[in-house]
């Protein structure tokens, strides 16, 4: 430290905070020896992810220019911004922000060293107005090291005798930033108090004497040298463990020069664009190929260090009004968006990446067969709840995998372990889930059930692949079960919704859990997570959600089943959005999740706005309907969903404009963007509309359930869904976790019957009483004797049974795809 410095003031600086979620561009070199993705919004650098892409290490990387007079501008803030791929296909960027006062343009060129953990900016600043003499540009850079803006500490120094501005935090991460062209002052500060863009906005030059800043929010300055590149300079921002490294990175990184990275770099991504379908469709008006920019977001996000692991997105919800205590953000993998990711990559074509997903679910699986709500890289669950449907996916891509010859019968063994403890786990423990998809509310969701019983029958087939018929017919024999309950379920009736609509009724959001001392499922209450207390309370029966099309999307249901055809018409009559884009749903009514009216952002309540990924799901049920041009028309709203840059947003704003909080009708709102999930949803789409047919439906549930009606003669009672009816006609399944005696009477216990379970191929101990000739009306009562501990359950449990109720209707004949074969 120089004799000359001192002590920056206002330590440890303001709160740290994330910035915007609504990126414009995101990229990472396609070579393990690069560990750096990187995040592009308002024209600047902003997160930075290193060692992992879950490891968020700086909160935004821009430039200030300051001139005579006391001029002061910062590009984020004063410019417009214009962004593009230096190639199609390939996420190195160019941006251009031209000033808003037309003083001066700033063009940069970014994109990571493939050969090294460093980040490349090539800039040229021109002067609009006035000579470049006139000018001075400053390079501001904000460290948020892994995950965490506070406790990090900043200094001037050098590597090797070259000068440089450096960072650590407390996990063991360096940052070292160096030019091609002079430094001609460097100061690091506390953020809010003494960090360089106090000065500079103050008219004031960098205060050279703050040369460490310790143990707190910090930000890094340095002006670059505009005379000896005639406004052309090139910044390194090298990683590593020690300072060092980092510097050491930067060094030889801009010693190579920027040709030499963005050469090898374009070549890597242009060699795996090559070996994918070639999907493409005209750029039209914006001059975007979406499809290669879908493609491109999807590889981003898994990183070659961790095969098969895949983010849900680069950014942090309404980041800008959040901190350290938001550790993930998006940047955490969730099982089910995992799973759509590697849906993704099939129908592109890019077959290794979708198995490498499988293997990677394989390795983070829970020892009792389920997978954490979502976890870091390495599978350290974030949050701890529990999703059905998370449970089951990951069965119907080892499905997908072996159907379309991409899994043989040897390397699919490997994964009979896995397939087996999530079957049997999705089975003891659904079909009501802990959480929804939306991660809110326990009960049955469609879409849930749809993908369990779906994830059922596929697991049942590759058990038989094995030999292993009896597993199989256990799970066949659960998904019937589940798969006739659904109406009971989920399928309202007569509801002043209904009766308003002309329709007979429509699957509901989400129904209550079914217990033996409540009333049915439809008639309990469902609390609405993000809303206030006052309004979380919400009957199940009014509540819709387009998460009723997965009945269809997965097989279960036929597109012109009258329910589904009637719930369509509750869905559109109560969330659709008509926007300048199209048609585009929310995900259910009274959703809280989104902006507030006045455009603050989501801080546990709000409003919902709606999702451009339900136009894509919307558009896979117009496909397998026979309507072809409403789902190319589908795919447009979609696309034209999406920012300037093509990323697709998890929401779109849906009230009048409030430009101050950047909220345009139709436009990204501040969610998460790009969210993976939904760029996997237009690949899947563009391959669905290529083939004429739903790309993921899988083919079991529609043979069964369309073709040939399959029904179950039997209704499970277990300890985690103790039910209080069975439909007349049906035999009542006890199925318990350890061997029993079923203590049973059908007359009030004039007659007594005592029947062992046995255990099936699960573990499951199971017996199914011949309760099916029972009059409607009758009260099956038991209790149960544990042999191995020698003692009575000491409580009575009773089932009624209750007139038999409908089978779901055969439909006409299905293509072999699932699409009717003719439109509707």
């Amino acid at each position: 430290m120089s004799s000359t410095s001192e002590l920056p003031p206002g330590a440890p600086g303001l709160d740290p905070r994330w910035t915007s979620s609504a990126k414009s561009g995101v990229g990472t070199a396609m070579t393990a020896a690069s560990r750096i993705w990187f995040t592009l919004s308002h024209g600047i650098l902003n997160e930075i992810y290193y060692p992992r892409v879950d490891a968020a290490c700086t909160r935004d990387f821009g430039l200030v220019v300051a001139g005579p007079d006391g001029y002061f501008s910062e590009e984020k803030r004063d410019a417009d911004h214009e962004v593009s791929m230096m190639e199609e296909g390939v996420p190195a960027f160019r941006l251009s922000n031209t000033a808003r006062d037309r003083r001066y343009r700033i063009e940069k060129e970014i994109l990571t060293d493939p050969r090294r953990e460093a980040l490349l900016q090539r800039i040229t600043f021109e002067a609009l107005e006035g000579e470049l003499a006139d000018y001075r540009l400053y390079a501001l850079l904000s460290p948020h090291l892994v995950n965490a803006g506070a406790n990090n500490t900043a200094w001037v120094g050098d590597y090797k005798g070259t000068p440089m501005l450096f960072a650590s935090g407390p996990r063991g991460v360096s940052v070292a930033l160096a030019c091609s062209v002079p430094w001609l002052a460097r100061s690091v500060g506390f953020v809010g108090a003494s960090d360089g863009w106090q000065n500079l906005s103050r008219g004031e030059p960098l205060n050279q004497a703050y040369q460490l800043a310790e143990h707190g929010n910090v930000a890094l300055s340095g002006e670059i040298d505009l005379t000896p590149g005639k406004g052309h300079a090139l910044l390194a921002l090298g990683f590593g463990v020690r300072p060092d490294e980092a510097g050491y990175r930067a060094l030889s990184s801009l010693q190579d020069g920027f040709e030499s990275a963005r050469k090898l770099y374009a070549h890597g991504w242009r060699a795996w664009q090559d070996s994918l379908l070639p999907l493409d469709r005209p750029a039209g008006s914006s001059n975007l190929n979406r499809y290669r920019i879908s493609t491109a977001v999807l590889a981003t996000h898994q990183p070659t260090s961790f095969p098969g692991a895949a983010i849900a997105s680069l950014s942090i919800p309404w980041g800008f009004s959040k901190g350290d205590e938001d550790l993930g953000g998006y940047h955490l993998v969730w099982p089910r968006d995992l799973v759509e990711t590697a849906g993704g990559f099939l129908a592109a074509g890019a077959t290794a990446y979708a198995r490498d997903i499988l293997a990677y679910l394989m390795s983070i699986q829970e020892e009792d067969g389920h997978w954490s709500q979502n976890v870091w890289l390495d599978g350290t669950p974030y949050w701890s709840g529990v999703q059905m449907d998370e449970c089951a996916f990951p069965l119907l891509l080892a499905d997908m995998l072996h159907r379309s010859g991409h899994l043989e019968r040897d390397e699919l063994a490997r994964f009979l372990p896995m397939i087996e403890k999530a079957a049997r786990y999705v089975a003891v423990n659904g079909p009501v889930t802990a959480q929804d998809r939306w991660e809110e509310d326990a009960g049955y969701s469609p879409f849930t059930l749809a993908v369990e019983i779906a994830g059922l029958l596929a697991a049942a087939d590759l058990m038989d692949t094995f030999g292993r018929k009896r597993a199989a017919r256990y799970l066949r024999e659960t998904a019937d079960s589940w798969n006739d309950d659904i109406e009971y379920w989920t399928f309202a009736k007569d509801t002043e919704l209904a009766q308003r609509l002309g329709i007979s009724g429509y699957y509901v959001r989400i129904a209550a859990p079914e217990t033996a001392d409540a009333a049915s499922p439809l008639e309990g209450f469902v609390p609405v997570k993000n809303r206030p207390p006052s309004e979380m309370s919400q009957l199940a029966a009014m509540l819709i959600s387009p998460d009723a099309l997965a009945l269809v999307r997965f097989g279960l249901r036929a597109p012109d089943d009258p329910r589904i055809l009637d719930t369509i018409a509750a869905i559109d009559a109560t969330l659709r959005a008509e926007l300048p884009q199209g048609p585009i749903w929310y995900r259910y009514n009274g959703d809280g999740y989104g902006e507030h009216e006045d455009g603050a952002p989501f801080n546990g309540v709000g409003i919902g706005r709606p999702w451009p990924l339900l136009s894509g799901e919307r558009a896979h049920y117009e496909l397998a309907a026979g309507r072809i041009e409403v789902a190319e028309q589908l795919l447009t709203t979609l696309e034209e969903s999406a920012s300037i840059g093509g990323l697709l947003p998890e929401q779109v704003w849906d009230a009048t404009d409030i430009p101050e909080r950047e909220l345009f009708h139709g436009r990204p709102s501040g969610s998460a963007m790009p969210l993976v999930w939904a760029h996997s949803e237009h690949i899947k789409l563009l391959r669905s509309l290529r083939d004429g047919a739903v790309f993921d439906m899988p083919p079991q549930t529609v043979e069964r359930y369309q073709k040939r009606g399959v029904t179950s003669p039997v209704r499970s009672w277990r300890f985690c869904q103790k039910i209080r009816t069975i439909s007349g006609g049906k035999s009542l399944r006890i199925e318990l976790q350890a061997p029993a005696i079923v203590h049973w009477t059908t007359d009030d216990w004039a007659t007594i019957h005592d029947t062992p379970t046995a255990p099936n191929d699960f573990g499951i101990d199971l017996v199914t009483l011949p309760t099916s000739e029972a009059a409607v009306g009758t009260i099956i009562r038991f209790t149960l004797y544990w042999p191995q501990a020698d003692r009575w359950e000491n409580a009575d449990f009773a089932v009624t049974v209750d007139p038999a109720r409908s089978p779901p209707p055969v439909r006409r004949p299905l293509g072999p795809s699932g699409a009717l074969k003719a439109p509707l």
